[in-house]
């Protein structure tokens, strides 16, 4: 199988979507990050996942420029959640007034949907007062929460991700018409995973933001190895494959969406 390797050029990139401070990053998160600007990607989305996260999460982000903050309680770690964590996330984030709500969401293969749908509420609904974007994991539970957020966005309004998206074209503009952006990341390096190529490249350019998830979900290519913010560069010329836009028109409008959902986001 081919193996796409990126491109350098000027054009600068955004990861929308890293855990630069899990424990995979210790031993070189400086190098890391240090690799991800010189490859042109100058700013991190970086969520956190857990209340015992948190702390280390606004540490690790005081040490490093170009880090923007997500405070949520993640479905995949429903049972070390208690009541308690969601007014400590409420504080957070009112301590933090330019974080985002993430990561949500639901997840099928996880245990206690019953309890994941009501934290997934509640989340929404503070993220909703608080005016602020949200950033939402799925599996097998796309349609679920697309419904959910439109019951509240439709009431207080809503704006966010659906990290790593891997629905149809219908689904993608679903979550395009009611304003979300899609997560585009290293699924769309495999040639095999055609419906998620296909509704990239038919979804509005307006609905998409890049991102990596690192560590985690590998590239074509990297199978096995640890993810990097680095990798946002081989995504990108993925995308430019997929697309009929010239690259720094599409360069452009990743940075507008981006911008769109973390306004204080730059590069």
């Amino acid at each position: 199988m081919k193996v796409i390797t990126p491109k350098i050029t000027m054009i600068e990139l955004i990861d929308s979507h890293c855990h630069l401070d899990f424990a995979e990053f210790d031993h070189d998160r400086n190098a890391v990050v240090a690799a991800a600007k010189q490859a042109g990607v100058s700013a991190f989305v970086v969520p956190g996942i857990s209340r015992q996260q948190w702390p280390r999460l606004l540490e690790l982000a005081q040490q490093h420029a170009g880090w923007h903050l997500a405070f949520g309680l993640h479905p995949y770690f429903i049972a070390q959640h208690v009541p308690a964590d969601l007014m400590h996330l409420e504080l957070l984030l009112r301590q933090n007034p330019d974080a985002a709500v993430g990561e949500i969401g639901l997840d099928a293969t996880c245990a206690q949907p019953a309890l994941q749908l009501n934290l997934l509420r509640a989340q929404l609904n503070l993220a909703a007062e608080l005016q602020r974007p949200v950033i939402l994991h799925h599996r097998k539970t796309l349609d679920t929460l697309l419904a959910e957020v439109k019951v509240i966005g439709k009431v207080q309004g809503l704006t966010g991700i659906v990290h790593a998206f891997s629905g149809s074209s219908e689904q993608a503009q679903a979550w395009a018409d009611i304003g979300f952006k899609l997560g585009v990341g290293g699924v769309i390096t495999y040639p095999r995973a055609n419906k998620t190529r296909t509704a990239i490249s038919q979804a509005p350019l307006t609905s998409l933001v890049l991102e990596t998830d690192s560590p985690d979900m590998p590239l074509m290519g990297f199978q096995g190895q640890r993810n990097e913010p680095s990798r946002v560069r081989i995504v990108f010329d993925a995308l430019c494959e997929l697309r009929e836009e010239s690259p720094a028109e599409i360069a452009t409008q990743l940075l507008i969406n981006t911008q769109s959902v973390f306004p204080k986001v730059s590069i």
